[in-house]
Order: structure tokens, then C-alpha cells, then sequence
């Protein structure tokens, strides 16, 4: 099957876990035979005179990166402007491709209009894979022109679409709540991990104080926050404990000043985006990895984590809430809540035996439940029975502010 696959992020460009999905899915299909072309784009401030269009093929993967259109927006202080220059950047350059693909594959609302207009112009299917929605990162609620704007193209993306993919039955009900009814077949497919490029390390003796870290995105949802609220908590049990974040965002400034709110500027270290190599010692090295979100629709560093045999306290929230057993595989509590998520913590440093028990049964649930080969093996029955539908102008869905339910 000829797959075109359509996503803002793709190595080198990575922002989160949306980049590294995409990258490992791909490779995973075009492993099984597939012939995949990701159209992605360079990196934001290139000069598109000195770093045009590239082409050229990773891990079996044919990868078309759209160079940067000469415009003065940024994604900071323009972010709907620089999108569109994007996608009629990425729209170009597909429709310069020397292949017909069998379907076209959209990551989230920033690729909406070059996806779209390539499933129309090669008359193919299109499948959506929604990673995250713009309501659910806000509790259902949609307020100011941005949000409303993305959300309408996250609406027009998602009723366009052949089939849609969400990589949790949260999710899933999530999109159905905002945007249905009507909507085409909707596929849970879990995230992947290659257990290999992750392996476990069992916890030494402590010896001196313990190191938490965190890692992701550093936004509102993320609940870094929370994590640093309650680090003072945490350390009078365990004195001298430190939280290392890593992880680049929005929020970094914001976070730097809750730490000096909390007095924990000394105990709390913003070290940025690692690299794998050094995240993976920084898993190695944690006592725990602390993921206090507010809003998740997978939480891919909690798989990361779990195959490095670092153990979990995530919240209870979304897909974390369904990759993470109470107990058996990490420890969970509910968002927005400090004390809990201390509390949380302080069972995992009280009894880092337990804690190992806990680490190593979540390993082995990842050899089972999240491999690629089982990822690409479903999308593509996706993809196979996806059905181009009639393309008719769909009537605008009224913009409903509420806070989703469970949020």
C-alpha cells in the first residue's frame, strides 16, 4: 500500500510526542512493506534560499520536508497566520509528488488544509489520527478567538475525514462529545514503544537523596506545576529530594516562578529537551518519574519510563488513567490535587522494593500491549477498509463552551 503521511513534526522537528509517534508508526508500516512518504516541513527560522524542499529516505521511509515560506510569522505571536503559510507550503510540495497514494494519513488540525486538499486532489481516502483536542486540553471550555479558531479547524478536520484513529478510548469519547454525531468509524489504536531503544535498569540503593524528574511539554495541562507545589511536601518526608524537568514550552517562565513561589528553586532544575541518550540516563538515574497531568490523551513518556524501569506516579486523567494500573504497574491519584500526588510520591521513596515490583510489571505489560508491529498492523487494516465519501460541504458545528464530562 502507497501511504501518504501528513504531520507537522517529523524528525529532526520534534515538539512532543505527536513527532516521535509519527516517525516510529511510519517506520513500522514501511518494515512490513508499505511504501510511505511522510510530507513534514524544515524546521521554523530556516532560510528557504540556503534550505530548500529536501527528499530523501530515513529507516525505509521517504520523507518530503516542505521548506519554510520567506513570511515574518511566528507560531508564538501568529500562530493561525504561520500554520496556514505552512500547510500551503506542505499542499505544494505533495502536489508535486511523483507517487499516487493509496490513502492519506493526517496528524492533528495543524495539517488540516494540506491533508485535505491532497485527499481530494489524488481522490483518496483520508484518516485522521487525532492526538489531542483544543476543548480537552481546556476542560471542555473554548474561549478566545484562537481556540475557537483551531477548534473549528479541528471540527472541519475531523468530519471531513474517512476514518479516525485515537490512541485511547478517552480520547475516542472525547472527539465524539465535541464534534459528533455523524462522524465516520472511529479506531482505538494505543501508542507503541520500541523496547529495545529503552532497556531496563533495575533501581540501585539510594545513597543519598532522591531525584524525581518529570518529562514533556511544559504547558498548563501538564501539571508541572502540581509537581513543584508539592515538592516542599515530599521533601520534609525525604529530605534533600530534587525534581528535574525536562522539557521545553509555553510555561517554562511561569513554572521558574512557581518554583520561587514554592522556595524550591534550589531543589527544582529546568534542564530543557534531552536528547534519547540523555534521557535515558536521566530515567535511569530517577527514583521516580512524576507525570501530574491535567489533561492526557496517551502519555508516551509514561511508556518510555516504564520500559527504562523507572517507577510511575502519574495521575488518573485520560489515557494515563487506562496505560497505568493503581498499583500493580505505578501508582495513580487524581488531578489537581498536591496532597494526593505527595502522597503518591512518598509510597513510591517510603518503598523503593515495592516500587521495583511495580516497575517490572509494567515492563512486561509494554512487551504485550504497545509494540509498533501491532501499531502499523491496525492502522493499516484501518487504511484497508477506509472508503472515500462523498465530499459535500458540511454544515458548521455551533461552538459549545462546557466542561467535558470526567474532566
Amino acid at each position: 500500500m502507497k501511504i501518504l503521511m501528513v504531520s507537522w513534526e517529523y524528525p529532526p522537528v520534534v515538539i512532543g510526542g505527536l513527532g516521535r509517534h509519527v516517525h516510529h508508526l511510519s517506520s513500522a508500516l514501511a518494515a512490513a512493506g508499505h511504501q510511505v512518504v511522510v510530507l513534514s516541513r524544515r524546521p521554523s527560522g530556516t532560510d528557504p534560499s540556503t534550505h530548500p524542499s529536501s527528499d530523501e529516505m530515513q529507516d525505509g521511509v521517504r520523507v518530503v520536508a516542505a521548506a519554510q515560506d520567506p513570511h515574518e510569522f511566528t507560531f508564538a505571536d501568529d500562530m493561525m497566520a504561520w500554520t496556514l503559510a505552512m500547510g500551503h507550503a506542505m499542499t505544494r510540495a505533495g502536489l508535486a509528488l511523483d507517487l499516487r497514494p493509496d490513502v492519506v494519513h493526517a496528524h492533528d488540525w495543524l495539517v488540516a488544509h494540506p491533508a485535505i486538499a491532497l485527499s481530494e486532489f489524488y481522490d483518496v481516502p483520508m484518516v485522521s489520527t487525532i492526538h489531542a483536542t483544543e476543548a480537552g486540553r481546556h476542560s471542555g471550555w473554548v474561549a478566545g478567538s484562537l481556540s475557537r479558531q483551531v477548534h473549528a479547524v479541528e471540527s472541519w478536520l475531523v468530519r471531513e475525514s474517512d476514518s479516525l484513529i485515537t490512541c485511547s478510548a478517552s480520547m475516542r469519547d472525547e472527539i465524539t462529545e465535541l464534534f459528533g454525531p455523524g462522524l465516520a468509524e472511529v479506531s482505538m489504536i494505543r501508542n507503541g514503544i520500541d523496547v529495545a531503544r529503552w532497556p531496563f535498569a533495575a533501581r540501585r540503593p539510594r545513597s543519598g537523596p532522591a531525584e524525581l524528574l518529570f518529562v514533556g511539554r511544559l504547558e498548563y495541562e501538564k501539571g508541572v506545576h502540581d509537581a513543584i507545589a508539592a515538592l516542599p511536601r515530599i521533601r520534609r518526608a525525604h529530605p534533600g529530594t530534587t525534581l528535574t524537568i525536562a522539557g521545553a514550552g509555553t510555561q517554562h517562565d511561569w513554572l521558574v516562578g512557581q518554583a520561587r513561589q514554592h522556595r524550591m528553586v534550589k531543589a527544582t532544575r529546568f534542564v530543557g529537551r534531552l536528547d534519547h541518550d540523555e534521557l535515558l540516563a536521566a530515567l535511569h538515574r530517577a527514583d521516580a518519574i512524576v507525570l501530574p497531568s491535567h489533561y492526557e490523551p496517551f502519555g508516551l513518556a509514561a511508556l518510555e519510563a516504564a520500559a527504562a524501569g523507572t517507577p510511575l506516579v502519574t495521575t488518573n486523567i485520560g489515557g494515563l488513567g487506562e496505560a497505568v494500573i493503581d498499583g500493580e504497574t505505578g501508582i495513580s491519584c487524581p488531578p489537581s490535587n498536591v496532597t494526593r500526588l505527595a502522597e503518591a510520591v512518598g509510597a513510591v521513596l517510603d518503598d523503593p522494593s515495592a516500587a521495583q515490583r511495580r516497575a517490572r510489571a509494567a515492563r512486561e505489560r509494554l512487551t504485550s500491549d504497545f509494540d509498533w508491529r501491532t501499531v502499523a498492523d491496525e492502522t493499516a487494516q484501518v487504511y484497508l477498509v477506509a472508503k472515500r465519501r462523498e465530499r459535500q460541504p458540511l454544515p458548521r458545528l455551533p461552538i459549545v463552551e462546557h466542561a467535558l464530562p470526567d474532566r
